[in-house]
């Protein structure tokens, strides 16, 4: 405890006397300061026992004792020390009653107790609070590193939750509490997601302090990390300010977690490296050497049908070519592939999952359990991406490097069908990209329809092309051909049924028929040919209302 005027008082070679202000003498004194100014208050910082002999003051003046201590409080001194038989024999009684009127402890300072001996006091007291502290803080060091050593992350904070006499936690990249001390401290953690996503948007190191007075605690979070993404935050709630040896054992734990969360980081790379191998083996067809590679890492996605994922970064608005709303960002980032790997990360280690991620280039590559945390929080992060885009979210500041996310999904498979599953997931990919859409699961294609395909500027330039030449011949008022083509077509080539839609007769429309032949040089009978047409006249049909 640092000193205050009630140590001092108790000391015994100082023989103070308390003249006033006995109830307030358990404030801590941060200074002992010697000033004879008739206004010292410019000079002072608050907290400090001032020593005075009065010998600019005139101290039995009682209205001049009453704005002299008024100013004294008002800047924050924490009492006042008066010697005794130098100027006056004993302490005038004005300015005993202006200390009592305004609450200030006023101390009688004999005159064989000189100043220097209580500032002296004073200060080796203050140098013994900080020994202790210091000292306190490397014996919590001592134990936060013990209990990292052998209970991981979650020993950690149960030891700084005991050193702060409070709670602390630790969460992810995505903002979710992994682990907290002690366990009632879970709920009180997961309120502060939203304060820990907004510290990880400051560059690292970054703190900041919620809650205080009025609120159940006061939370200081820091971010973890040395990179310019925080990988994670810590929290650490107290009923108040934090002391010097509980601010020594949170830089303690700051550091030892950030030791941690860069040591993951580069095993985090090495998983990398050996699911990248994984997964080469798994496209080239060979599941039992893939099998071997995994071994535990890896080993239980492979028993269990999974999801190939592929997502890409496009620039910004180029995969949106079918939407004017610009793209979302619920992260608040400009890596799309960055957050989108960290959500499924993140969401497979809190489920206890195993998860396969691959950089690749400009693409990411995800293995993860059908139905599982993973599959469904990208799922999850691609509607809110898909919601931020149609509600018109604003765009990225000008030089962002944020792009559009686009996503495949394959259907559910095994390790002997990766190699189809990978194709699924792109050629979901690619209709994903082309529809402007954010996310496409390969079965949402078998159940839909091939036409919203044809909405792509070759296939409709292709048939334009085709049907040029029939446009051309019916704007000259010639005839009909290319209505007559579409009727004809719709109804399998039945001359009787098409005619009777047309309004014509069946030798009219015969005729017509073989005008189209004559015109285009190809065939009615060839299948393709009928199948190129009647997909050329849907790519170019005018949409409906």
């Amino acid at each position: 405890m640092p000193p205050t005027l009630a140590s001092l008082v108790h000391h015994s070679a100082l023989k103070l006397t308390v003249r006033a202000g006995e109830d307030r003498l358990d404030v801590p004194v941060r200074w002992a300061h010697v000033s004879e100014l008739a206004d010292p208050v410019p000079y002072m910082e608050g907290g400090e026992l001032l020593l005075i002999t009065a010998l600019k003051l005139d101290a039995e003046d009682p209205e001049a004792m009453r704005r002299y201590v008024r100013r004294l409080v008002g800047a924050g001194v924490v009492g006042l020390g008066f010697a005794v038989g130098v100027n006056y024999e004993e302490i005038p009684a004005a300015l005993v009653d202006a200390a009592e009127e305004e609450g200030l402890p006023l101390l009688e300072v004999p005159r064989r107790t000189p100043f220097l001996a209580i500032s002296k006091a004073v200060s080796a007291a203050i140098a013994a609070d900080q020994y202790r502290a210091v000292t306190a803080g490397f014996a919590a060091q001592r134990e936060l590193t013990r209990q990292a050593l052998t209970d991981g992350p979650e020993g950690l904070l149960g030891a700084l939750a005991a050193q702060v006499d409070g709670w602390a936690a630790l969460y992810d990249a995505s903002g979710a509490v992994v682990a907290a001390a002690p366990e009632w401290a879970v709920r009180r953690a997961a309120r502060l997601t939203a304060d820990v996503q907004r510290l990880r948007e400051r560059p690292a190191p970054a703190s900041s302090v919620v809650g205080g007075p009025g609120n159940e605690d006061r939370v200081e979070l820091h971010s973890l990390g040395t990179g310019r993404r925080p990988r994670a935050a810590l929290a650490v709630g107290t009923a108040a300010a934090l002391g010097t040896a509980e601010r020594y054992a949170v830089h303690s734990a700051i550091a030892l977690l950030t030791l941690t969360t860069e040591r993951s980081r580069s095993l985090h790379a090495a998983e990398q490296r050996i699911g990248a191998a994984v997964l080469r083996m798994l496209l080239a067809g060979e599941p039992d050497h893939a099998r071997t590679v995994a071994g535990d890492l890896y080993g239980g996605l492979l028993d269990a049908p999974f999801r190939v994922i592929v997502a890409e970064s496009a620039p910004g608005g180029a995969a949106r070519a079918h939407t004017a709303s610009p793209p979302a960002r619920p992260d608040g980032g400009g890596d799309p592939l960055g957050v989108l790997a960290e959500t499924v990360e993140s969401a497979a280690a809190r489920a206890g999952e195993a998860v396969l991620v691959v950089p690749e280039g400009e693409r990411l590559v995800v293995l993860a359990a059908d139905g599982g945390a993973a599959v469904t929080a990208c799922t999850e992060h691609a509607v809110a991406r898909e919601a931020g885009r149609t509600a018109g979210a604003p765009e990225p500041a000008a030089g962002g490097e944020d792009g559009e996310l686009v996503v495949g999904l394959s259907a559910p498979s095994g390790p002997s069908g990766a190699s189809a599953a990978y194709r699924q997931a792109e050629q979901a990919l690619s209709v994903a990209r082309r529809r402007g859409r954010v996310c496409v699961e390969h079965e949402q294609l078998a159940a839909g329809s091939v036409l919203p395909l044809l909405a792509d500027d070759a296939v409709r330039a292709f048939a334009e092309g085709l049907l040029r030449a029939l446009r051309e011949h019916d704007a000259t008022g010639r005839g009909d051909l290319v209505a007559s083509l579409r009727a004809w077509l719709s109804r399998h080539g039945q001359w009787d049924a098409a005619a009777a839609d047309l309004g014509v007769h069946r030798h009219t429309l015969r005729y017509r028929m073989r005008r189209v032949e004559e015109i285009l040089g190809r065939s009615l009978d060839d299948p393709d040919v009928r199948m190129e047409l009647w997909l050329a006249l849907k790519a170019t049909a005018p949409e409906q209302p």
